[in-house]
């Protein structure tokens, strides 16, 4: 399964309409806290790349 359908599965039953209104939400949280932080999110550098490089191809950030 791709990242589009897990997230479409993580999203689903919730508030938010669509994938896309999931990611801005996203990224609108990274970017209000400037730098994501491996202790706030959870995530290694590694894996924060691996998702914005996934988000790049999909074309949700440049």
């Amino acid at each position: 399964m791709g990242l589009y359908e897990n997230l479409a599965e993580l999203i689903s039953g919730t508030g938010f309409r669509s994938v896309t209104e999931f990611a801005v939400y996203v990224l609108r949280d990274v970017a209000a806290s400037g730098k994501p932080d491996e202790e706030r999110s959870g995530y290694s550098q590694k894996e924060t790349d691996a998702i914005r490089h996934r988000l790049r191809a999909l074309g949700y950030i440049e």
